[in-house]
């Protein structure tokens, strides 16, 4: 098959953990580079600011195209562009007599693409939305709402879309309850890992391949800054560990994602606020902000650390826990979304609930002061991560695109 990837605000071979670069990005890529490696072509289409070329797997490219200006553009006007980048596109595909069997939309806006490209060629669309507006509008600890122009685009991608991917049960729920969205339209597809790039290794080596103390308990978050994330709720947790006394207080917390070089006010408020906090506590020498870091050097960041936090208020599946439980290390995590399924409380890390500092901060001294319990849950992570290979997610894909070319044949 001939694919047509949709990742129109970002790209998946951007540099992870900035303001619009996460799992997203990876899920993207590494779709792309399995479904390319099962023998289909897959052309995947960003934004940007000049048409670009870029080659990333065997018959796997990515394939930037101009829409508005050359400048960086904020993600809110993105949308203003989407009619401009489908001529792009749809002109690319003409004049490259390129003729795709099948459209994948990855979030609100490139199901808007997709929506006007399976007009023009008449081929069948699956869209997965990554995170949904109307979830993201029911957590109050966000601080803003997503605009009413992002719910009408979401439900006029679903509208076009001939399947839905969920990354879980919990997701596929809302689609149902929130969206109004046949069961028979979606399909539960979680991603995969890496299970060779991301596996275990030597905890020592990796701390001095980061030169990290070697006698400091380690915790570490991955992911964009944001206030979804509930990074503050892991600030706090570490402000209590700190009062335990003698057994927690050699420990260091690692913040990896952002960028720390950045003006403040470029980077937005919510770094500005966390680095407050810190002071505030009296953790800052604790609290380590590494800002972003590639995707080949994270599995040194995850075998460095004892445990892997991801105290968010939603997570539509939760690839980094997916990639820490790969390379053996326990996740404690908020009972939400995606987490809730991937992290078994009490077998591969634990549950706690979102914004409950004392309660994370608990698990946290339970994990660190019993060491046979921290390895026994990185053991059992391992071995549940090896259920979600990227070359099995991929071929799940595969038969859901298969069924709606048979769909639309019929």
């Amino acid at each position: 098959m001939k694919i047509c990837m949709l990742s129109y605000h970002t790209s998946p071979l951007a540099v992870l953990g900035g303001k619009h670069s996460g799992g997203m990005n990876v899920y993207v890529r590494e779709l792309s580079t399995h479904l390319a490696a099962l023998g289909h072509e897959v052309d995947v289409f960003t934004r940007g600011s000049r048409f670009e070329e870029q080659r990333f797997a065997p018959r796997a490219r990515l394939l930037s195209l101009p829409a508005g200006p050359a400048s960086e553009v904020e993600k809110n006007r993105l949308a203003d562009y989407i009619p401009e980048f489908a001529e792009n596109l749809l002109a690319f595909a003409g004049e490259q007599d390129r003729r795709y069997d099948v459209i994948h939309a990855h979030y609100w806006m490139s199901g808007l693409v997709g929506a006007q490209l399976k007009a023009a060629w008449g081929v069948p669309m699956a869209l997965m939305f990554h995170t949904l507006g109307l979830v993201k509008n029911r957590i109050t600890a966000l601080g803003e709402r997503e605009s009413d122009a992002r719910i009408r685009g979401e439900r006029r991608a679903l509208a076009a879309a001939d399947q839905v991917v969920a990354a879980t049960p919990a997701e596929q729920a809302e689609l149902q309850w929130l969206y109004e969205v046949r069961s028979a339209q979606i399909g539960v597809i979680p991603p995969g890992v890496d299970l060779q790039h991301f596996q275990p290794m030597d905890k020592a080596a990796a701390r001095r391949r980061l030169s990290a103390a070697q006698d400091e308990a380690l915790l570490l978050f991955v992911g964009r800054i944001e206030a979804l994330k509930g990074i503050d709720t892991l600030i706090r947790a570490a402000h209590l560990l700190a009062a335990e006394g003698p057994a927690c207080t050699y420990f260091r917390v690692w913040i990896v994602g952002g960028d720390v070089e950045e003006d403040l006010e470029l980077m937005g408020s919510e770094m500005s606020r966390l680095r407050s906090l810190a002071r505030e506590l009296g953790v800052q020498d604790q609290i380590e902000f590494l800002g972003s870091r590639s995707q080949e050097d994270l599995p040194s960041y995850y075998a460095a650390a004892d445990v892997v936090v991801m105290p968010s208020y939603s997570e539509s599946f939760g690839m980094v826990a997916l990639e820490a439980m790969a390379c053996g290390r326990p996740v404690v995590a908020s009972r939400v979304g995606g987490l809730a399924y991937l992290v078994h409380d009490g077998i591969t890390g634990f549950h706690v609930r979102e914004g409950h500092s004392m309660e994370l901060a608990s698990r946290l001294a339970e994990l660190l002061n019993e060491p046979p319990l921290l390895a026994r849950l990185g053991q059992a992570a391992r071995r549940e991560a090896e259920d979600y290979s990227w070359q099995a997610m991929a071929q799940r894909i595969e038969e859901l695109y298969r069924r709606m070319r048979a769909e639309q044949s019929a």
